[in-house]
């Protein structure tokens, strides 16, 4: 079990010159004080060293200008240059840090970007414009200097999500800070606190100019967390569960949200968890409008294929394979973590597919052999008598046999009209 976060900034220091950054990190702030500017560790990469949480991206804020970030750096890529941000590639590639200028901004018109940015030297300044307290940190790697001007510590201690001032200013400067806020509930176990919970509905306007691609990638942030529950609760009191998914169908909320927390940890099949139960129509206008790349619909489509239950409910081994066949190898295994199948469901489901066949690839005879033997020339029928021969093996897969599909190939398919 991890610590508890520490509770005042003699601890949070402790634990922060402590913290496994990498060398290269502080080489870079090093190198970016040497040409005369200021340079902090910010935002998340601090947060997860207090809360005892795994390193993975690094950010760092900076008085330099963007164009002096690039002059300091072999290798750079320019992510964001126009808001002041440059990526820096460190140890050939391997460590990526986000190096943000101070900024201010101005006139948020559209829920996403700011009309104006303009450049400053002021730390203090650049993290009064961050969403929440707990992402609003500041470390110094090299002095040890900790920055908590929002009271994020006491945020850290009560697991609260609290957004910086007004909730409903940082909501209307970007949409999608409610989404984030719901994601942060689920990756980090937190809940919302009640100003900032209040502030959401009043902003949805907002949150509906959000890009569709930003949205998707909260989403999926969310339901890979190991409760996702914690996150989805909050989405539906504000209302934004009503503007992204469609409503819960017949089992109550808390149900439905309790099985969404029991699926593995895969965002694509809790998104199913979600959808399941709701016409056709409406999953493929759901996954359309969250962008879902082509793999991932497909895979929600399968597993929400009614054979997919057929997999759990029934006991004759060749309708359990023809239902596989149907749906393909990856959605046997989605359907049985969906429905939560126990494990002599699981080895009935096993024992039916061990060794079978469940495409016309796995065929020990293809189309050049049938072609070969004279028994069906390339074309339509060609098509048709593999899928008769795969028909056959479904029903015995001992029947995958080269020279019985070939002798059955002659009964049922030899003559047949191209």
């Amino acid at each position: 079990m991890a610590a508890p976060p520490p509770r005042d900034p003699r601890q949070a220091r402790s634990l922060l010159a402590t913290a496994p950054f990498p060398t290269s990190l502080e080489h870079l702030v090093e190198r970016i004080e040497a040409a005369g500017f200021e340079a902090y560790l910010v935002g998340g990469c601090v947060r997860d060293v207090l809360l005892g949480r795994p390193l993975s991206d690094f950010d760092v804020a900076t008085s330099a200008p963007p164009e002096r970030v690039q002059a300091l750096f072999r290798r750079t890529i320019p992510t964001g240059i126009e808001h002041g941000t440059v990526t820096v590639l460190l140890d050939r590639g391997r460590t990526t840090v986000e190096v943000t200028t101070y900024r201010g901004e101005a006139d948020y018109r559209d829920g996403r970007r700011p009309e104006r940015v303009t450049f400053h030297g002021d730390l203090h300044a650049d993290l009064a414009r961050r969403d929440f307290t707990v992402n609003a940190f500041a470390y110094h790697p090299l002095h040890g200097t900790f920055v908590d001007d929002f009271d994020g510590l006491g945020d850290l201690a009560h697991r609260r999500l609290r957004a910086i001032g007004s909730a409903e200013q940082r909501f209307r400067e970007d949409g999608l800070r409610p989404m984030r806020a719901v994601r942060f509930c689920a990756t980090l176990s937190f809940t919302l606190d009640p100003d900032t919970e209040a502030a959401i509905p009043r902003t949805l306007d907002v949150f509906s100019k959000v890009a569709a691609e930003r949205i998707h990638d909260e989403l999926w942030k969310l339901l890979a967390a190991p409760r996702p529950s914690l996150g989805l609760a909050p989405m539906h009191r504000t209302g934004l569960w009503a503007r992204t998914l469609p409503p819960p169908a017949s089992a109550p909320l808390d149900d439905l949200l309790t099985r969404v927390d029991r699926l593995p940890c895969d965002p694509v099949l809790r998104l199913a968890a979600l959808l399941a139960e709701r016409s056709d129509r409406e999953v493929a206008d759901v996954l359309r409008r969250l962008r879902a790349s082509r793999r991932d619909t497909e895979r929600v489509r399968a597993v929400l294929d009614p054979r997919a239950r057929l997999l759990v409910t029934e006991d004759d081994p060749a309708v359990i394979r023809r239902a596989a066949a149907a749906l393909g190898h990856a959605a046997v295994r989605d359907a049985l973590d969906l429905f939560d199948a126990a494990g002599p469901v699981r080895r009935r489901v096993e024992r039916a597919l061990e060794g079978a066949a469940l495409s016309v690839r796995e065929l020990r005879v293809g189309g050049r052999d049938l072609a070969q033997a004279g028994i069906v020339p390339p074309g339509p029928a060609m098509g048709r008598c593999l899928a008769a021969l795969l028909d056959w093996v479904l029903e015995d897969p001992s029947r995958n046999d080269r020279a019985r599909l070939l002798d059955h190939a002659r009964a049922c398919c030899g003559g047949a009209d191209p």
